[in-house]
């Protein structure tokens, strides 16, 4: 696989050169080069929404900077979580004086870097709460959910607490939303085919032909079991009973659903497999709202998807619709 690029050594930050000269209306560079902030930020007064995360994962989460959404992204190297200083730097760009909501994906690097920095920020007198984000049924048994890693799924807590934070809400009030719908959220991917690391040009993983991995992780993680590569309303028929049934979602629920392609997955294929979903929760006797559909969270040119579903209230769906301004994410 070749890969269009310069020096590997200077990726993150060639990339990042692109998107602010792309988006400059609704982006720009922070304090640090690999901080990402808005444009024009919120005003005083309101809470802060940052997250760090490892670069070739795009557009997550750097496209999701902006206006309803988040106010600050601390970028790390290919797919290592950013250091602790750099999400301190992050937080003091998003701290407009009503504290700062610190989003954390629950993979171990991000984990713990984000503890060291939100001990880091305290010590400055930076008033922030972290939330520990994880969706992936695959990762741990029923029961275990907060030993879950972090997978798609978190797309609903990006939108629906930026939504809210954009309209004033207070840090213990976005907190508690953000735990509400992660505890609503549940996630499988199926994965095809790996992706190639841009640093070492070799494949993530590996899986032999006629194969589909189960709840493979955006770096390869292991999931559930491989399954015989079959047509996508078998595939989905296998994934739907292990999310449906995990939370669970019952007749009469109304659902935030995602399909989320992993970077080699056309949006053809994105949209039959929507369809063998949409089936499968009226079948369920589940309503899908406003569903979404696209590669968001990616990793290269990984094939394959995931299916997210969060259980929504009124004030969640209300959230999810509210208008936002950000480059990757258009209602």
């Amino acid at each position: 696989m070749k890969k269009l690029m310069n020096d590997p050594d200077a990726l993150v930050e060639h990339m990042l050169d692109g998107y602010v000269a792309a988006y400059a209306d609704v982006v720009a560079r922070g304090p640090h080069p690999n901080v990402i902030v808005r444009r024009e930020p919120k005003a005083a007064g309101k809470v802060g929404i940052v997250i760090g995360n490892g670069s070739g994962h795009e557009p997550i989460a750097v496209g999701w900077v902006g206006e309803g959404m988040l106010d600050a992204n601390a970028v790390g190297e290919v797919f290592a979580a950013p250091p602790p200083d750099l999400i301190l730097e992050a937080i003091r760009a998003a701290d407009f004086g009503a504290g700062v909501l610190l989003l954390v994906s629950r993979h171990a690097g991000d984990v713990i870097n984000a503890e060291m920095a939100v001990e880091l920020a305290r010590d400055e007198g930076i008033e922030v709460e972290p939330l520990l984000m994880y969706d992936d049924v695959s990762s741990a048994p029923k029961g275990q959910e907060a030993d879950r890693r972090g997978a798609p799924g978190t797309a609903f807590v990006y939108k629906v607490v930026g939504a809210r934070a954009e309209e004033g809400a207070g840090l213990a009030e976005l907190l508690a939303l953000g735990e509400r719908v992660r505890d609503a959220t549940r996630t499988l991917a199926a994965a095809v085919a790996p992706g190639v690391s841009p640093l070492t040009g070799q494949p993530m993983f590996e899986l032999p032909e006629g194969e589909v991995y189960l709840g493979m992780g955006v770096h390869g993680e292991p999931g559930l079991r491989s399954v015989p590569f079959a047509e996508a309303d078998a595939l989905v028929a296998e994934m739907m009973p292990e999310i449906l049934d995990d939370l669970p979602f019952e007749d009469g629920d109304e659902v935030l659903a995602f399909v989320n392609g992993m970077g080699g997955t056309t949006l053809m294929e994105l949209l039959v497999v929507h369809r063998a979903v949409a089936a499968a929760l009226e079948e369920r006797g589940v309503r899908a709202h406003r569903p979404l559909v696209g590669s968001f969270v990616t990793t290269q040119e990984m094939a394959g998807f995931s299916i997210s579903l969060c259980r929504a209230d009124d004030e969640i769906k209300r959230l999810w619709d509210a208008p936002t301004r950000v480059p990757f994410f258009h209602r």
